[in-house]
């Protein structure tokens, strides 16, 4: 496990590659922007949105994926009042049992701000245990619901005619899961080849008692359909300069956005603007911790350090006190949400644990091997 040279981001995330000079594809990405020419890249974004009001079969012009929460609500302002474009919102629903309060609010104040919305809800018992399949099989319950996440969209995308769609942050370059890398910067085709979707491959999800039929909101679109449909996935994240969880969350605070106020030792999270619409994303940020060596908090302080809000030290102090970090009771909710114990609980996320990282403490607890910042 080696660090960046410049910031805290591991060689251990999936689909990563430092360069030679030991600097991940991120920060690379950051130093470039530098010397980008904004005003070549903003003709680019006038040309996107000129194919969006083109070729358009409906009255909406685009497409935005949305939570409620800080990137959405930013992005869905910006394309309409800056971009002049009519999106349709479209947010995937949590099961009652799993949405927040605040999850839903900030729907709703989205929705108050004049825009449209559809809602899309699949099935609460199948989503329960396709959760529950991908907790024992995979050790990350969301490995299904991301598939709905991400699938959702597109897919509305197909049925309402409408060929443009927006995406926040450019995983391949922001992030640096390289995967993702399509032909541009801003072109988001390959999200299908990301980690999270792996390929788009459902496969996993049947059973005896799970067919095909019961998971169409969970089956990303094939080449072929969104080439039929003349689709393109547009990463808006691209075209800003000053894109980042601070600047997002700032943005959509002061128009409405409810966010956390829990401990940063409960949530992982020191400005609790991430996960509002529900609470165990924090279980899987811990979990990705325990099998990789990162948590939420990396990406935060990854973020300050690029951009001169943060020295590495303070960083690292940050990292080590609190990635990783998620309060019992959301475990406990979890659990009781698919019905197993937490003595099941922590057996599979025991096995799943990244040995070569991680060891046991004189009180059973995993105590990371590596010295952050430096690497093992």
């Amino acid at each position: 496990m080696k660090y960046c040279k410049k910031c805290l981001q591991v060689d251990t995330r999936p689909g990563t590659k430092f360069d030679d000079k030991g600097v991940c594809p991120a920060c690379n990405y950051f130093e470039s922007l530098k010397t980008v020419d904004w005003d070549e890249r903003r003709k680019e974004l006038d040309d996107i949105v000129a194919f969006g009001k083109a070729n358009a079969q409906s009255g909406y012009d685009c497409i935005i994926g949305v939570s409620g929460g800080k990137d959405s609500t930013r992005q869905a302002f910006f394309v309409k009042d800056v971009l002049k474009m009519n999106p349709l919102l479209v947010s995937l629903g949590y099961p009652p049992e799993q949405v927040t309060q605040r999850g839903v609010d900030n729907v709703s104040n989205m929705i108050a701000h004049g825009f449209d919305c559809i809602s899309i809800n699949p099935s609460p018992k199948v989503w329960k245990k396709l959760m529950r399949k991908g907790f024992f099989e995979y050790t990350n319950w969301a490995k299904s619901t991301e598939l709905a996440l991400f699938s959702s969209v597109p897919r509305l995308a197909i049925a309402y005619q409408i060929p443009l769609i927006w995406w926040g942050e450019n995983a391949a370059l922001q992030l640096g899961d390289l995967n993702v890398m399509g032909k541009s910067g801003s072109d988001g085709n390959n999200l299908r080849k990301m980690n999270t979707l792996g390929g788009g491959d459902i496969t996993w999800l049947l059973n005896d008692e799970i067919k095909k039929q019961d998971i169409l909101q969970y089956n990303y679109p094939s080449e072929k359909e969104m080439e039929d449909a003349n689709l393109r996935i547009t990463f808006l994240g691209y075209f800003w300069k000053d894109w980042s969880l601070l600047d997002n969350g700032n943005f959509s605070a002061l128009r409405g956005l409810d966010i956390r106020n829990e401990s940063p030792k409960d949530i992982g999270d020191p400005l609790g603007i991430t996960s509002l619409d529900e609470d165990w994303v924090g279980l899987n940020q811990m979990i990705k911790y325990l099998k990789f060596g990162f948590g939420r908090i990396s990406d935060y302080v990854n973020e300050d350090i690029r951009l001169g809000r943060m020295t590495r030290d303070e960083a690292i102090a940050l990292n080590k006190k609190y990635d990783g970090a998620c309060s019992p009771k959301y475990i406990k909710s979890f659990c009781d949400y698919i019905d197993i114990t937490e003595k099941q609980f922590w057996e599979k996320v025991d096995q799943s644990v990244n040995k070569d990282l991680f060891e046991k403490d004189g009180e059973n607890k995993w105590v990371p091997k590596f010295e952050v910042g430096v690497g093992l």
